[in-house]
């Protein structure tokens, strides 16, 4: 019997420290050894001329999530982890959404049962909290943290989702007790909703206005905001896509003060900006997003907040509706106005490309923070390292084989979600993972899956680093 059962051989092995030519075995799904000139395998991988990174973790998607009525998302769970391992990642964190008067519980029996048996690469749910009930915050969520459920979402914005400070201040508090980590979409929900009426008073309803309708400042102010209920509750936060300059260094200034706050940024503010939803008719409604997409000098920012480590980790927010469908982006409502345009935009497997290709190739950063932002960080963050996120023995056999050399345009037919177009259609791009393994099986190869589909598992988490679990808040 071989002593392993595949030895990846060749390659430059790239972790979030450390970068050298070796190469890696591969056992029952865990990474089991290091070193040059490794022999006595089933499978040899030539990687010569190869980078061998960790598989990606993506800590921000939504996939088949309840959208409104009439509107229904594009992805499954089978589609969307599909798009995942073709652009290098092998293990995606979507949100489980807690419906108003629905148990999480219940939700989560919803959305485990969508997933099992369908996935292409592993998930891990993240909780949304839209209804905090004194059920939800006394008894669910103290046993699902301690069930492996570890990180939940809270929105500032959004009709049905938006929470008052009172109840964002009551489930921070519970994160407070139990050690869990709080992420948060913030947005001021009444800035924008003066502002989109406003708008629509005077019959400026195209997809560009949605823009107009969400500025800097309703972000910038919500972050702050965000960050001061935190310090009150003394609980670690994490804001999540951030989009620019002014939110981004309320960020800087709450670490700077000692506060654990982190912040993420996702693909869309690298590389595309509020004149993307200016396209004739509703052409736009491809790019509608929140926060929106900015301006060059926002997509600068989002680039030094990732090189000095504002933010830690680099997200896809994949949140994908079908462009020519009446229960996608052209529902008839939205030709109404830009409120009722579906808000998300697809990017799992275009996500880790477009990073290497404008950031690595380009010079913004290295291979080394490539890797942190995009696998390291997340896994540590979000409780699951060292089982994912690095090339180390002991972890799971995670991995993506990149070509660095390889050039192509993006088009949606590279990615393959199920949506029917790519908001980053036409970018060039250098460098592409060619190889990608989940727990030592190969899942996709050459543009082509190749796993069967329920190779991917559920994983139940640890509880953040970042989350220490303190003594209940004295009443």
């Amino acid at each position: 019997m071989a002593l392993y059962d595949t030895i990846i051989s060749g390659g430059t092995v790239v972790t979030a420290s450390d970068r050298i030519l070796c190469d890696v075995a591969i056992k029952d799904g865990k990474i089991v050894a290091l070193g040059s000139g490794l022999t006595g395998a089933d499978e040899v991988i030539d990687a010569t001329g190869k980078l061998v990174l960790p598989g990606g973790v993506d800590a921000h998607v939504h996939i088949a999530q309840p959208s409104g009525e009439g509107i229904v998302m594009a992805d499954d769970f089978e589609s969307g982890t599909r798009s995942a391992a073709l652009g290098g990642t092998t293990t995606v964190m979507p949100f489980c959404l807690q419906e108003k008067g629905q148990g999480l519980r219940a939700a989560l029996k919803d959305y485990h049962a969508k997933a099992d048996g369908e996935c292409h690469v592993d998930v891990s749910f993240h909780l949304i909290i839209s209804d905090p009930t004194e059920q939800v915050l006394g008894q669910e969520l103290p046993a699902l943290v301690e069930d492996g459920y570890t990180s939940f979402k809270i929105f500032m914005t959004y009709e049905g989702l938006a929470l008052k400070d009172r109840e964002i201040l009551d489930v921070m508090s519970v994160a407070r007790d139990t050690g869990a980590l709080v992420m948060v979409h913030a947005e001021n929900y009444d800035a924008i909703r003066f502002l989109t009426e406003q708008l629509e008073k005077r019959g400026q309803t195209a997809p560009r206005f949605h823009a107009t309708s969400r500025p800097i400042a309703v972000e910038r102010e919500a972050t702050h905001r965000a960050i001061s209920l935190a310090e009150l509750v003394d609980v670690p936060v994490m804001i999540v896509h951030v989009s620019n300059r002014e939110a981004m260094e309320q960020i800087r200034w709450a670490q700077n003060k000692g506060l654990t706050v982190l912040g993420e940024t996702c693909t869309q503010y690298l590389v595309l900006t509020e004149k993307d939803l200016d396209g004739l008719g509703m052409e736009g409604a491809k790019y509608v997003c929140s926060p929106p997409p900015r301006d060059t000098e926002s997509q600068e920012a989002c680039w030094e907040g990732l090189r000095t480590g504002v933010f830690t980790i680099f997200s896809s927010d994949h949140c994908p509706f079908r462009y020519d469908d009446p229960q996608g982006k052209l529902t008839p409502k939205g030709r109404t106005s830009f409120r009722w345009v579906p808000n998300g935009i697809p990017g799992v497997g275009a996500r880790l490309p477009i990073l290497f290709s404008e950031g690595v190739m380009k010079g913004r950063i290295d291979l080394e923070r490539f890797v942190a932002v995009t696998a390291t960080n997340p896994a540590k963050t979000y409780g699951l390292y060292p089982r994912k996120g690095t090339i180390a023995v002991g972890a799971d056999a995670d991995i993506a084989i990149w070509d660095p050399t390889k050039t192509q345009t993006l088009t949606h037919d590279l990615i393959r979600d199920g949506a029917d177009y790519t908001p980053y259609e036409g970018i060039e791009i250098t460098g592409w993972p060619v190889h990608t393994l989940l727990r030592g099986k190969t899942v996709a190869r050459d543009g082509e899956v190749v796993g069967q589909k329920g190779l991917g598992q559920h994983l139940s988490r640890a509880k953040s680093p970042f989350a220490v679990q303190r003594d209940p808040v004295a009443s």
